[in-house]
């Protein structure tokens, strides 16, 4: 992150700088005075990047040049420590966005894993907001906390409770749930407890039954409208002079999202289920 004041087009010490040569292939490196990035490639001091340009060229001492950029979070995402398995960026960016991650709000997270969402979390709330994640391991927080401080200094924003989210929130009147956590069902009494009305609860899962699983509790408890479940793939292209084809290797699935408003509940509860009446579209499969 850019520290106050910084001339944004200049690399400065401690910083992340992402290296990239001809190639294309991708080395992340943090700025230190004296400092020396060793590849294949040749040795390139630290010193020539610091105070130098942003989006500048670079040339090793075998004569390779290198362009220097500061990464995204995607970028970081993807070069990132990792421990448990990491939320992909192309899902970090849906997270935030169909679960209304806006700046000031106070978020629960449940599950820290290796902190790429918690820093995307962190990111979308913004200096006001809140964030507060229930991790059961302990042992994931070093490793955790280093990830997120390097792409977020200030993390004075958010505490992380070491204990079971499906035990109970101890928060109310919370803005946003976000949920990467194998059972989340077990959670959806209490999200609703804590959540306030109009407030949204967002799970990530790997399987489709889980999906269902959550659904169904979700349409038992009866306090959440809106539940929408979706799946997004994301095809990278190979654009050249000669050559326009999608990319040989893809993510393609990574997960499902389901979203869910908390609401108050349905008058005389769940409607009962009837046949459709001629005007109202029939859902059938695909042939």
């Amino acid at each position: 992150m850019l520290q106050a004041g910084a001339d944004p087009n200049l690399f400065r010490p401690g910083e992340l700088a992402l290296l990239l040569d001809r190639k294309s292939r991708r080395y992340m490196v943090t700025l230190k005075e004296d400092g020396t990035f060793h590849s294949h490639l040749g040795r390139l001091q630290h010193d020539q990047l610091i105070g130098g340009s942003v989006g500048g060229w670079y040339r090793t001492d075998r004569g390779h040049t290198l362009l220097a950029v500061r990464p995204t979070l995607g970028d970081y995402v993807r070069q990132m420590p990792r421990g448990p398995q990491i939320i992909y960026q192309k899902d970090l960016g849906n997270i935030v966005n169909f679960a209304d991650i806006f700046p000031g709000a106070t978020v629960i997270e449940g599950g820290l894993g290796s902190g790429a969402l918690t820093a995307a979390l962190l990111r979308a709330v913004g200096p006001e907001g809140r964030v507060i994640t229930y991790e059961i391991d302990e042992s994931v927080l070093p490793k955790a906390m280093q990830n997120i401080s390097r792409v977020i200094p200030d993390v004075s924003n958010l505490e992380v409770k070491i204990g079971s989210i499906y035990e109970g929130i101890g928060e109310s009147d919370v803005d946003r749930v976000v949920l990467d956590v194998p059972e989340p069902w077990q959670a959806v009494g209490t999200i609703a407890d804590a959540l306030v009305m109009g407030g949204v609860m967002l799970s990530f899962l790997p399987t489709i039954l889980q999906v269902h699983r959550l659904g169904g509790a979700l349409e038992q408890d009866g306090r959440y409208q809106l539940v929408e479940s979706m799946e997004t793939l994301l095809r990278t292209w190979h654009v050249t002079e000669r050559s326009v084809r999608p990319d040989h290797r893809m993510v393609a699935h990574s997960g499902f999202l389901t979203t869910a408003v908390r609401c108050q509940p349905r008058p005389g509860g769940r409607p009962a289920a009837s046949a459709p009446q001629d005007d109202e579209p029939v859902d059938t499969p695909s042939p």
